[in-house]
């Protein structure tokens, strides 16, 4: 055989790393360490229960954490379990849902603890595509419950993941636009799925739970919409904001909504110390909960008054007389409710609405929204 019909083998060479590839790794080792050290003690963060992993992100959509830790240990209480919740009355998780308020979440939450009883056994499912298919279960909780409780390498993305994200690849574009919102989902499994290798999960036995968990705690306590402390952030030599000045501008979410005013009136109607109350039917806002009588009044009138706006309620009041004035906001809606008290003309008037008439005591025992439990708490 000649020497020109041998032919060497060549050597097997692993592919050399990208930068990306490079950045994702130092990003979720620093994330990792930066975790382990900086964690806040959260109730939830104390166990691998998917139920009340599940319970606790469910509660923290558009809520705050310290509004959170209450609810959420209450609930535990009162519903430690998948059953107890499949099984409760509905005006029961109202009431302990109480103030949290997108009442849709709690009822799809029930739901969805029925359908664990009915198809999984009453044990939390802990494949991805089942806990998605749950009622009410996104991709980021399917993801959140994932990671968090079954420590797979999932990746999730809410409000806080998006900003972190926008600003350590200097991404310009608005997040929700389609093809930037699945460029930072790449981004955060590229990032969870580098904290699961081998190397990672030496140190850290729980590494895709707590790198998913370091992404939104860096963007709640530090990477935060105003006044970010770059200066102390654990990854700002890896941040293309930070280098670029960029950070304020970041993420860019486009022109928000203006405001919408509205105003409505609510009536306290007393009769031999009961008072008149009304529960709101199914598929609208706050279904299912109870509130005192209202209607809404044009915002722009420029001295509305309840006597010659009380008649969509058909109901013949004693001269009303004010109460209070509440202000709070549901989403866009900048929303005035002045409250009058008042007693019936005739109370045992029938009237289109659903009414009932309860003692003090009675109402306490409701849900109510929180601006109607506002007004409860004005009558002791």
């Amino acid at each position: 055989m000649s020497s020109k019909s041998v032919r060497r083998a060549k050597p097997n060479v692993e592919p050399k790393p990208s930068q990306k590839d490079l950045k994702i790794h130092a990003l979720a080792s620093a994330l990792l360490h930066w975790f382990s050290q900086s964690a806040r003690d959260l109730p939830w963060r104390r166990t691998r229960d998917p139920y009340a992993i599940w319970v606790s992100e469910i509660m923290l959509q558009q809520t705050q954490v310290k509004t959170v830790i209450p609810y959420w240990e209450h609930w535990m209480q009162n519903l430690p379990t998948i059953q107890s919740l499949a099984e409760a009355a509905p005006e029961r998780i109202h009431k302990l849902w109480e103030g949290l308020g997108y009442y849709t979440r709690v009822r799809n939450m029930q739901q969805a603890a029925q359908e664990i009883m009915s198809r999984h056994d009453g044990s939390f499912p802990s494949d991805f595509d089942s806990i998605l298919a749950l009622k009410g279960i996104g991709r980021y909780t399917a993801g959140a419950i994932a990671s968090i409780a079954f420590n797979q390498p999932k990746p999730l993305l809410d409000g806080n993941v998006i900003r972190v994200l926008t600003r350590l690849f200097g991404i310009a574009e608005n997040p929700r636009d389609k093809i930037t919102n699945e460029q930072l989902w790449s981004l955060a499994e590229a990032l969870v799925v580098s904290a699961s290798n081998s190397n990672n999960n030496k140190s850290h036995p729980s590494a895709c739970s707590h790198l998913n968990q370091s992404l939104m705690e860096l963007g709640a306590l530090i990477c935060t919409p105003r006044q970010p402390q770059c200066l102390i952030c654990p990854v700002r030599q890896d941040c293309i904001a930070h280098h670029t000045g960029k950070v304020e501008s970041l993420p860019n979410l486009g022109e928000r909504t203006a405001a919408t005013q509205r105003k409505f009136f609510a009536f306290v109607i007393e009769h031999q110390h009961r008072f008149l109350v009304t529960q709101r039917p199914a598929g609208v806002v706050n279904a299912h909960l109870w509130e005192f009588p209202n209607l809404e009044v044009n915002p722009d009138l420029p001295h509305p008054t309840p006597a010659t706006q009380i008649d969509p309620l058909r109901l013949t009041l004693h001269s009303p007389t004010p109460l209070c004035t509440i202000k709070h906001t549901i989403t866009r809606y900048r929303i005035t409710l002045q409250v009058f008290r008042a007693t019936l003309a005739n109370p045992d008037t029938q009237t289109h609405l659903p009414t009932q008439w309860k003692t003090l005591a009675e109402l306490h025992q409701l849900p109510f929204p929180s601006a109607h439990k506002k007004i409860l708490k004005k009558l002791g």
